[in-house]
């Protein structure tokens, strides 16, 4: 019966590495959330709390806030592929495969898209909004990708559209849910996966 049940979870875990992304580590999940809380303290205290203190005109503080932004996303990106790679190699796995390409290509469409929305909406001074709109189409984005990789991700896709749409209704409160987003969600969601996933594979 012990000899059954092992070849059952060899079989589902030959499955899952064949049909899901599941190299991500929940490590990269925590640095990335702190990597958008300092992001965003940034912002708050340089720019948005006392804006007469940066003096600085409307396109250059936009400019600031992208430079910000971006540098937190890449930053971010990095985290997640360098501990991909480094949980792949330690399970003498690939890191880039099919799955992976359609892993990426389900998350960036919508990334892609909201992106430029959000681009759109900065140019034209509806800062808010935008906040509003990189969550919501944050979350439509791991929604969208999650039948590939891990079903947590579903939830925490959701969890952003709802803080997303909570950030549009309270709009001074903008900054506030983005932190919460992409910061203390981000620590929680990498906290849990990194218990539940690294950890059991450690032992």
């Amino acid at each position: 019966m012990n000899k059954q049940l092992e070849d059952i979870k060899a079989i589902r875990e030959m499955m899952e590495k064949s049909t899901k992304f599941i190299s991500l580590s929940g490590l990269s999940g925590i640095l990335a959330g702190v990597t958008a809380i300092l992001g965003a303290a940034f912002a708050y205290f340089y720019l948005l709390k006392k804006p007469s203190l940066a003096d600085c005109s409307y396109t250059q503080e936009l400019m600031i806030l992208l430079v910000d932004a971006l540098i937190v996303l890449f930053i971010s990106i990095g985290f997640g592929v360098y501990f991909s790679w480094r949980k792949a190699k330690k399970h003498k796995q690939s890191l880039f495969n099919k799955v992976t390409l359609r892993t990426i290509c389900n998350l960036s469409i919508p990334l892609t898209a909201g992106g430029i929305f959000c681009l759109v909406l900065l140019l034209r001074g509806d800062i808010q909004v935008a906040i509003a709109g990189t969550l919501i189409f944050y979350g439509i984005a791991l929604i969208n990708v999650s039948k590939y990789t891990f079903d947590e991700i579903h939830y925490l896709g959701i969890t952003e559209i709802i803080l997303g749409i909570a950030a549009a209704i309270f709009v001074s409160s903008g900054l506030l849910f983005w932190t919460i987003g992409f910061g203390v969600c981000h620590i929680a969601y990498g906290f849990v996966m990194y218990r539940k996933y690294d950890l059991k594979k450690n032992g």
